[in-house]
């Protein structure tokens, strides 16, 4: 049997991950659930890693979220873990930057996923959305949270209360992705963004984004705080002194994240 998700390290830094089941339009039962929370772990724990992109096999979904057949039949426990939430990664501690690779449509539990990353590039035949009032449920699994903090307050309740998707060129102008790509090339503008982020230094980007990811959560004052601890921390590895090293010598870094 093929594994619900793939993993593969590209460049030795950037860890690419693909739901891999496209004949379920790459929805959620318990192997991907489980299989994405133990993928979290494995590039939170391998500091060869600097940054994720998650993405569907195939050209027709990135997610289409739940499996219903799972649903249906009792098991909607099993699409989530304990610590990740559903599919194991909506609500994960993430460590790394994660750029999602949309390559079709991203509904549901689907659409979540994306939100719950840093980052997205979508194909130009992406559609988004929380189609959940449409069958009676609810987006509980991030999409009534984020949406409404990541694009305009009535745009987003629409988008809830309707269940209507958001076209790529939408998302785009939104915000919610970063860029469209080429049709059938999104995972490779999804790499080129990863290069731009792995090619800095990984302890500035991970201690740059965990305070950036708290900017909703936490007062001014505690951000200023948690940026002005992160900085002492920073200045005691050698990256830091690596960084100021290479300025002066005017060479490219050598990062070993330490």
């Amino acid at each position: 049997m093929p594994e619900a998700v793939k993993y593969e390290v590209v460049d030795d830094h950037i860890a690419l991950v693909t739901i891999n089941r496209p004949e379920a339009r790459n929805s959620v039962n318990a192997d991907v659930a489980n299989s994405l929370e133990s993928i979290v772990d494995r590039t939170n724990n391998d500091p060869r890693i600097r940054a994720c992109i998650l993405t569907g096999e195939g050209d027709k979904a990135f997610s289409a979220g739940a499996d219903l057949k799972t649903v249906r039949a009792g098991g909607v426990k099993t699409i989530r873990t304990e610590r990740g939430g559903f599919a194991g990664f909506v609500f994960a501690d993430r460590r790394k930057v994660w750029i999602a690779a949309v390559n079709g449509f991203a509904l549901g539990g689907g659409f979540e996923m994306v939100l719950a990353c840093d980052m997205a590039v979508a194909d130009p035949t992406a559609q988004l959305g929380l189609p959940e009032v449409k069958r009676g449920l609810m987006a509980l699994a991030g999409g009534l949270i984020r949406l409404p903090r990541t694009i305009p307050k009535a745009v987003a309740y629409e988008a809830i209360v309707t269940g209507e998707p958001f076209a790529a060129q939408r998302a785009y102008e939104l915000g919610l992705v970063n860029r469209i790509s080429e049709p059938g090339r999104v995972i490779e503008h999804a790499l080129e963004l990863a290069r731009s982020v792995s090619r800095n230094s990984p302890i500035a980007v991970q201690e740059s984004i965990r305070i950036a990811r708290n900017r909703n959560e936490l007062k001014e004052d505690a951000l200023i705080a948690l940026g002005l601890s992160a900085r002492e921390d920073l200045e005691k590895t050698d990256d830091y002194a690596e960084g100021l090293r290479a300025f002066a010598e005017k060479r490219a870094p050598n990062w070993t994240g330490r």
